[in-house]
């Protein structure tokens, strides 16, 4: 983007209409509408050397200006008997800002609505006017030639008249109260979570205990096992010890008692 385009194009007009009166900000008024990259004029409607032109002679070019800041090419064309002619900049301009107010209405202008806002007769023109606005940086946006459309992404803010700002407030207020109830539903829907997850780390932590008092029950009763087992083998041990002892002894006996009757013989 150009400083051109950074910069404020309608402030030098501001400050030659700072002292300007009657046909002098009149000429003033007619360049800034002529003017490329001047697309909003509330700033100039403000000033009180401007309303004054509201009731004098020079009416006709304030009306052209509230058009310029608030119309469009068809509501000149409706007073076209009682407004100034307009020069090729001026036309130009004014169907510029025609398709920033169509842009801002529908995000898909069909060309036919198009010819038909623009009072142009072909489609070859009216592409070419499009491409002007998207280099003018107003919209941002492309032509869809198989479609016969222009498909909008951004537009620019256009001034607001006083009777409009009742029907913005309104806007504003169900936007206000949209965004409430959504946080509200964000809201509950965050305590549902937590509450979730007390429920999951309460449950985890019973069944981690339950783990642990079982892995002790299989302790204790391997244990007790173990034990019993020890018991029983050294009671049987013992067992056989003792009657093995007993076996040991007779036979002693025996050979004692045959050697004592061979010596005898």
């Amino acid at each position: 983007m150009t400083s051109e385009k950074t910069s404020n194009p309608i402030e030098p007009f501001l400050l030659l209409l700072k002292d300007a009166k009657g046909a002098g900000a009149a000429s003033v008024v007619s360049q800034a509408m002529s003017a490329p990259n001047v697309y909003v004029f509330g700033e100039i409607l403000a000033l009180p050397n401007i309303k004054e032109l509201a009731s004098g002679p020079q009416a006709p070019v304030y009306q052209l200006l509230s058009i310029f800041a608030y119309g469009t090419y068809k509501d000149y064309k409706a007073s076209q008997a009682n407004l100034p002619e307009l020069t090729p900049q001026m036309l130009n301009k004014l169907r510029h800002l025609t398709v920033v107010s169509l842009a801002t209405r529908s995000k898909c202008i069909p060309y036919s609505v198009l010819l038909e806002e623009l009072e142009m007769e072909n489609v070859r023109s009216l592409e070419d006017l499009i491409i002007e606005v998207i280099y003018a940086d107003i919209i941002h946006g492309k032509l869809d030639q198989k479609n016969q459309q222009l498909e909008v992404d951004y537009a620019i803010g256009r001034d607001i008249h006083d009777n409009a700002l009742t029907e913005v407030i309104q806007v504003l207020t169900q936007w206000c109260n949209g965004c409430e109830g959504v946080l509200k539903s964000i809201e509950e829907q965050i305590n549902r979570a937590n509450n979730c997850k007390e429920q999951n780390k309460q449950l985890k932590a019973a069944l981690d205990q339950e783990v642990v008092n079982i892995k002790k029950t299989i302790k204790t009763t391997q244990q007790q096992e173990y034990d019993e087992a020890m018991v029983t083998d050294s009671r049987s041990d013992l067992s056989m010890a003792d009657k093995g002892g007993k076996k040991v002894a007779k036979p002693k006996g025996l050979r004692g008692s045959n050697t004592g009757k061979l010596w005898n013989k």
